[in-house]
C-alpha cells in the first residue's frame, strides 16, 4: 500500500486531506480504517474523484482513501449474468470486459471513463435507462464493504458474513461514503441488444406532459425516454430510447405516437451526460407533475435534462451564480416542486450556505444508522443532511 501527500485534486468539497492512502487489497483497506480508528482521523473514501466535490464538504478529512489500486474485474459469471468487480474498476473497464462476451451492465453514468464501481454505487445517480433496468441498487446483487472499524462485511451474492438485520447493499448505495468503504460490488448484467434506435423530436413545453404519459404507458417498452433543454425559455428535444428486436419498426411506432421527429440508430450527443456540475440540483417528482417541474426550472434560469417518465432531471448552471442568486434560486423552485409532491436536492453548489437538502423526513432513521455504523463520526463526516 502506497501512503502519499495530497494535491489540489485530492481536495473534497475544497477540504485537503492530511495524507492520501492507496491499498490493494481488501485486507489494506481494513487496515487503514483500523488504523483511522485508533488515532480518531477522519477518512473520505474515493473513486475516480469526479464527485469529490457533490453534497456537502466535510466537517474533517484527515485521510483520503483512494481506491484507484482495486481495479479488477474479480469474477464474470457468463453464463449466469453475473459479475464481480473490485470497487476501483471504472466503468469504461468494465464495460468494455463485459462487451466482449455480449453482455452488459445496464447502468449509464455520466463520466464513464473515470466514473468507477465503487463510485457508482456511493453516488446512485440514476441514469437514462434506469426506467427500465432500474438503479444501481436494483443491479447490486452483492457487496464486500469495510466498516468504519475495519470489520469486513459482506452480503448477498457469496455470503461470508453478514451484519444482522442490515441489507448492507440497500444501506451503502447513496451513502457518499459515510457508512464505510465499498470495497467489491457484484452485479446482475443483461445481453447486449442486438439493436438500437432512437425517436428524437422537438416539442414545446405545453406538448411534453402528454406525450410522455404516452410514452410510459406504451406497449412497445421504450428503454428510456429522456429530455434535453439547454435554454429555459426554448424548445426541448425528446429523445426516447428503444432497444432489442425490431427495433426500427417499434422505434416508427413511438415516432407515430410522438406524432413528429426521426428515428436514427446515433445516440444523440447529450444522452445521459452532465456537461457542467459546479452548480448541479437534481429534482424528483410524480412523473404526473412534469408540466410544474417545467415550468418551475424555466424560472430559474438553469438548464434542464432527465427523464420526464421516471421523474428525474438534473438542472446546470451555464452562467456564475451569486451566492445569495443560487440561494433565492433554489427556495423558490423548491417550494414549487415541493408543493407539487417533488423533492429538490443541490448536488453540487460553490457555496456552503445554500440548503442542499429541504425537509429529509427520514433524517431521525439516517441518524440511527449513521450511530449504529460509525458512532465515533469518522467516516465522510458531515456530507449528508443534518450533520450526518
Amino acid at each position: 500500500m502506497t501512503v502519499r501527500q495530497p494535491d489540489s485534486d485530492d481536495a473534497v468539497g475544497g477540504v485537503l486531506p492530511r495524507w492520501v492512502a492507496l491499498p490493494e487489497t481488501v485486507e489494506e483497506v481494513a487496515a487503514v480504517l483500523r488504523a483511522c480508528a485508533e488515532r480518531d482521523l477522519a477518512v473520505v473514501p474515493a473513486g475516480g474523484g469526479t464527485k469529490l466535490h457533490w453534497g456537502l464538504p466535510p466537517e474533517r478529512c484527515d485521510v483520503l482513501l483512494d481506491m484507484c489500486c482495486m481495479n479488477s474485474l474479480l469474477e464474470h459469471a457468463a453464463g449466469d449474468l453475473v459479475v464481480r468487480a473490485q470497487a476501483g474498476l471504472t466503468m469504461d473497464a468494465l464495460s468494455a470486459a463485459l462487451a466482449d462476451k455480449g453482455q452488459e451492465l445496464a447502468l449509464d453514468v455520466p463520466f464513464p471513463e473515470d466514473t468507477t464501481v465503487g463510485g457508482t454505487l456511493a453516488a446512485a445517480l440514476p441514469g437514462p435507462r434506469a426506467f427500465r433496468y432500474g438503479t444501481a441498487r436494483d443491479l447490486l446483487i452483492g457487496i464486500t464493504v469495510v466498516l468504519p472499524d475495519g470489520t469486513i462485511a459482506k452480503s448477498g451474492g457469496k455470503v461470508v458474513k453478514n451484519v444482522a438485520g442490515y441489507d448492507l447493499g440497500k444501506l451503502f448505495t447513496g451513502s457518499y461514503g459515510t457508512l464505510g468503504v465499498i470495497a467489491e460490488a457484484t452485479f446482475r448484467l443483461h445481453p447486449l441488444p442486438p439493436d438500437r434506435r432512437w425517436v428524437v423530436a422537438e416539442l414545446g413545453t405545453a406538448e411534453l406532459p402528454p406525450v410522455a404519459a404516452a410514452l410510459a404507458a406504451s406497449q412497445t417498452e421504450p428503454s428510456a425516454v429522456e429530455v434535453d433543454r439547454p435554454e429555459p425559455g426554448g424548445p426541448i428535444t425528446l429523445a426516447v430510447l428503444v432497444e432489442g428486436a425490431a427495433a426500427e419498426s417499434r422505434a416508427e411506432a413511438l415516432r407515430a405516437l410522438i406524432g413528429q421527429g426521426s428515428v436514427t440508430g446515433e445516440r444523440p450527443s447529450w444522452w445521459g451526460r452532465i456537461q457542467g456540475d459546479e452548480v448541479l440540483v437534481e429534482v424528483r417528482f410524480p412523473p404526473s407533475a412534469t408540466g410544474t417541474v417545467l415550468e418551475a426550472a424555466a424560472v430559474t434560469g438553469l438548464s434542464l435534462r432527465g427523464s420526464p417518465v421516471a421523474g428525474r432531471v438534473l438542472l446546470e448552471a451555464w452562467h456564475t451564480l451569486g451566492e445569495g442568486e443560487l440561494g433565492a434560486l433554489v427556495t423558490g423552485l423548491r417550494e414549487r416542486v415541493e408543493a407539487a409532491g417533488g423533492r429538490v436536492h443541490v448536488l453540487a453548489a460553490p457555496y456552503t450556505s445554500v440548503e442542499r437538502w429541504g425537509h429529509v423526513s427520514a433524517l431521525p432513521l439516517m441518524r440511527r444508522v449513521k450511530e449504529r455504523f460509525d458512532p465515533g463520526r469518522r467516516m465522510s463526516p458531515g456530507r449528508f443532511p443534518g450533520g450526518v
